[in-house]
């Protein structure tokens, strides 16, 4: 990932068209601490990221820098997903080796 929390965090906010000031008085925090924790000064705890992700409608690993989709609804789909496309690369692979070994069973 190339964004870290801060980057998030700020672009987040903007996306909103918000100032800081509104922003952290909606977040139950400081101004001070708002900006502090979007250049990365200070690290957040457990309960400022939930209040964070529950603001912003994103989820955790969107805010902290983990997934690029914002939505937890689409992290489990695209994690689905590509089970599935692994899933499907075996049940091949198993197709396949069957049918190998059920021709060299019918030439013996």
């Amino acid at each position: 990932m190339d964004r870290s929390f801060p980057e998030t965090l700020s672009a987040l906010r903007r996306e909103k068209n918000i100032n800081q000031r509104t922003a952290a008085a909606e977040l139950g925090i400081s101004q001070a601490l708002l900006s502090h924790y979007e250049n990365g000064a200070r690290e957040p705890g457990l309960s400022f990221v939930c209040r964070a992700c529950d603001y912003y409608g994103v989820s955790a690993d969107y805010l902290l820098g983990r997934s690029e989709l914002p939505d937890a609804a689409q992290n489990a789909a695209q994690t689905a997903e590509e089970y599935l496309d692994k899933l499907r690369d075996l049940i091949t692979e198993a197709k396949s080796t069957l049918g190998e070994y059920t021709a060299r069973e019918a030439r013996q």
